[in-house]
């Protein structure tokens, strides 16, 4: 067969010239040649020449997509082309992040001998810990990642959906450094503590006696950005007045300060997200579609921890290295078993702030279980399991009508899958007085 002839040589000296590691396997998996680059980078002490791909990459004993894992070999063979994916690869520090670029060589009658594969190190997370960035190496987690890594380079707008707690500003700052903007200003936006009144003055800007107060000139947040990354935490919470002007920024880089009439250009890449359905609200009348469609030219969801629950260790790990890196502190078998038991709707935010109170609690090197279950937190803990709220003040003083008629429209909003007129009688108001508090709202 001609796989099991010796490679060109003149194939084993171009690899050996290129600047980034590269490794020439055959058919049957078996590396072939690994050029200067990756034997700096990647290689121990042993020589991979002879072993599996697989097997030097992952110490796998079957091929990557016989073990659950994206092969680039087997893609190629399908496709009859250059293929790309994300893997975690050992080296001698450990288990890293690398985007593998494989292409197909091809002989006389067309057919696939040999195959060069490229490692890019990926700097966006790790598979260890370590003192900033994404950490993880679950499934769900390495399938985010991938998407992370093939559009950050991009100017594409990205939406980032998911729970609560799940670090989507984390995944934002790693779109942003990943890409050619990383040098210029990463501005963020929390959309839910800006006012409607506000709003268009802090995105935009305003001029001088532009309204009551505006003694001097301001500029605004995407003034800010301009050249950089715009972005916009909880997109959702946008009020619809201003979603209209924001699609004109987006659609022609274009905007006005408050009080002015000169045009302003801004050369912006969006990045959004939202707890929120935001098709939901689309359908609801409650976020424009044209808009959602502009912000999410490349959406990206982020897993919960309940979808990546073997990522716990590791993430506690490098919570932990994060919280106090002055002190060199680990978990007992009991205090992690007591975390993984542990439903944590609030996801990594509120891992993090379980680890935070263990840590002031704990004097010496090692969080016990006892440092987790403080009488009083116990309570707390079960309740946030629950998705109930935990403020007993909220939870005991009365509450006002108008709160309780919100709570109850936005209820009512989420559940609802007919039209607003069917909304309005199902709630006994008229669609008037529908439409005004939502607008309200």
């Amino acid at each position: 067969m001609a796989d099991e002839l010796p490679p060109p040589a003149e194939l084993i000296s171009f690899i050996e010239g290129l600047a980034e590691p590269h490794i020439l396997f055959d058919r049957h998996y078996r590396i072939l040649s690994a050029n200067a680059a990756y034997r700096n980078r990647f290689s121990t002490e042993r020589s991979v020449v002879g072993q599996t791909c697989y097997a030097a990459s992952h110490r796998y004993s079957v091929p990557c997509d016989q073990a659950g894992e994206s092969c680039p070999l087997a893609r190629a063979r399908e496709s009859g082309q250059k293929e790309r994916v994300l893997h975690l690869h050992h080296t001698s520090h450990g288990e890293d992040y690398v985007n593998i670029e494989l292409t197909p060589v091809l002989d006389a009658q067309g057919e696939q001998v040999y195959f060069i594969e490229k490692m890019e190190p990926q700097p966006l997370a790790s598979g260890r810990s370590q003192a900033q960035g994404l950490v993880g190496r679950a499934e769900s987690f390495q399938r985010m990642l991938e998407l992370v890594s093939r559009v950050a380079p991009s100017r594409a707008a990205v939406l980032l959906q998911g729970e609560s707690g799940t670090g989507k500003e984390l995944v934002a700052r790693a779109l942003h450094e990943a890409s050619e903007r990383a040098e210029r200003p990463l501005v963020v936006v929390d959309c839910t503590a800006l006012p409607e009144t506000l709003f268009e003055s802090e995105l935009f800007g305003h001029e001088r006696g532009a309204f009551t107060g505006a003694t001097t000139a301001k500029p605004g947040l995407v003034e800010a950005a301009n050249g950089g990354t715009l972005f916009l935490d909880e997109v959702g919470d946008i009020p619809l007045t201003m979603q209209v002007k924001l699609l004109r920024l987006l659609e022609t880089g274009t905007y006005r300060r408050v009080g002015s009439t000169e045009l302003r250009h801004s050369d912006i890449r969006l990045i959004s997200a939202s707890h929120r359905d935001l098709r939901r609200m689309v359908a609801d009348g409650t976020f424009r579609q044209d808009l959602y469609y502009r912000l999410s030219t490349f959406p990206i969801r982020l897993p919960s921890l309940r979808e990546r629950r073997s990522d716990i260790p590791l993430l506690a790990q490098t919570l932990l290295q994060r919280l106090a890196p002055e002190r060199r502190l680990r978990l007992s078998k009991e205090a992690l078993d007591y975390l993984q038991s542990r439903q944590l709707p609030g996801n990594v935010r509120q891992l993090r702030n379980l680890l935070e109170r263990a840590v002031l609690m704990c004097d010496g090197d090692t969080l016990q279980i006892q440092h987790f279950e403080i009488p009083g937190w116990e309570e707390e803990a079960q309740l946030a399991d629950a998705g109930v709220s935990t403020d007993h003040a909220a939870r005991l003083a009365p509450v006002p009508l108008s709160e309780l008629e919100e709570s109850a429209l936005r209820q009512a909003l989420a559940s609802h899958q007919g039209s607003k007129a069917d909304l309005a009688r199902q709630l006994g108001i008229s669609e008037r007085t529908l439409y005004r508090r939502l607008k309200a709202l």
